[in-house]
């Protein structure tokens, strides 16, 4: 590889900060860009997005109200979006299917709700032994996740991209102790995606219930277990009311992203500058949403132990290696079933390798302190 001279590496990262700068002021609408396309026109645009949370649920409504917000201030009023909670539009889990067919222009949810429909889609959420947060995110965005995922949506007139993310969770609440592998069978336990395929392998019930119902099905014995985030949310959610056992660590879910899905033809109607505007509020949440997750399940982990009524528990080394076993069996499975899948798995896996030793290097000593 020829050496850049250091002066030369300067003014060329310079030159491209620079046209970096300048082509993000374009898509944001900055008062320098009031002669775009959008403007000379005056043409406005009405929308709605359907959410697989309750409306207003902290952080994950929260934020696709926010991004509604960001979206028209940022446009100057262009791109109105109204936001519905899921079951006041549509049900939690048919977003895929509105936002699909126009009935509703976006959607913020969690693309391994449609594994069913299109089994390549859960990669784009968490995959059970895989990457962490800023591994995933540098995968979609540097690494040609982004690009796969356009691809796997793009036959069901859909694009998708990060707008959340929950970072690390735990491994779920539990009504009885997890001692070895004998005790996950016959559980009927509330898990989505990948790794709910994973514990049906293990012996266990996978059941897939929208975050309203997961307090009255627990309660009941619809569930006997059930995993949904972190300390934040689950307390809120009030699960520690009838859970006593909290398990670690979130093996399923070791980072969980929320995509914005958005209707194509909707989305090629907008000018370059709103596209742009759409991509930066979606990036926006993306950051913040995990702040907020981060910051609140440290103050709320700490809440549920200085209350004492939960055990924090870690899964047995047994029961663990069971669940890497069946994952790894899952994985190969889905490739040999689903050539899309395949395709994308090799993508996640081969930049996982080439990140796996630089975070070693950079962040694993920070643990053994």
């Amino acid at each position: 590889m020829k050496k850049v001279p250091r002066r030369e590496f300067i003014r060329n990262a310079s030159f491209a900060a620079i046209a970096a700068s300048a082509g993000l002021a374009a898509g944001c609408g900055s008062e320098q860009n009031h002669s775009s396309h959008s403007v000379i026109t005056g043409k406005k645009f009405e929308w709605k997005m359907v959410t697989a949370w309750p409306p207003h649920f902290p952080l994950l409504g929260e934020y696709a109200e926010q991004l509604a917000v960001w979206i028209d201030k940022m446009s100057n009023g262009k791109l109105k979006i109204q936001v519905y909670g899921g079951g006041e539009l549509v049900p939690p889990f048919e977003a895929f299917d509105a936002v699909s067919q126009g009935i509703a222009e976006m959607g913020h949810t969690a693309a391994y709700y449609w594994s069913g429909k299109v089994p390549a889609a859960q990669f784009f959420a968490s995959v059970p032994f895989g990457m962490n947060t800023q591994q995933v995110n540098a995968w979609i965005y540097h690494g040609g996740g982004q690009q796969l995922w356009d691809e796997v949506y793009a036959p069901f007139n859909l694009i998708a991209m990060p707008a959340g993310n929950t970072g690390g969770q735990m491994g779920g609440w539990f009504k009885k102790e997890i001692n070895s592998v004998s005790d996950i069978r016959g559980l009927k336990w509330r898990m989505a995606g990948l790794g709910g395929k994973v514990i049906t392998k293990a012996g266990a019930t996978s059941i897939l219930s929208p975050a309203g119902e997961l307090y009255t099905n627990l309660e009941r014995g619809v569930i006997d277990a059930l995993e949904w985030v972190g300390p934040y949310h689950d307390y809120l959610m009030g699960f520690q009311d009838i859970a006593k056992y909290y398990y670690h660590p979130s093996w399923q879910e070791p980072t969980a992203i929320l995509e914005l899905m958005i209707n194509k033809s909707a989305f090629n109607q907008l000018d370059e500058e709103l596209q742009n505007i759409v991509r930066y509020a979606a990036a926006a949440a993306n950051v913040m949403m995990l702040s907020g997750f981060e910051s609140k399940n440290g103050e709320y982990y700490k809440k549920i132990k200085d209350e004492g009524e939960v055990e924090f528990r870690q899964f047995p080394d047994d029961v663990m290696r069971l669940f890497k076993e069946k994952a790894d069996e899952v994985f190969m499975e889905l490739m040999a079933s689903d050539a899309m899948s395949k395709k994308v798995y090799e993508s996640y896996v081969k930049f996982r390798k080439s990140v796996s030793d630089w975070n070693d290097l950079t962040e694993r000593f920070y643990f053994d302190f």
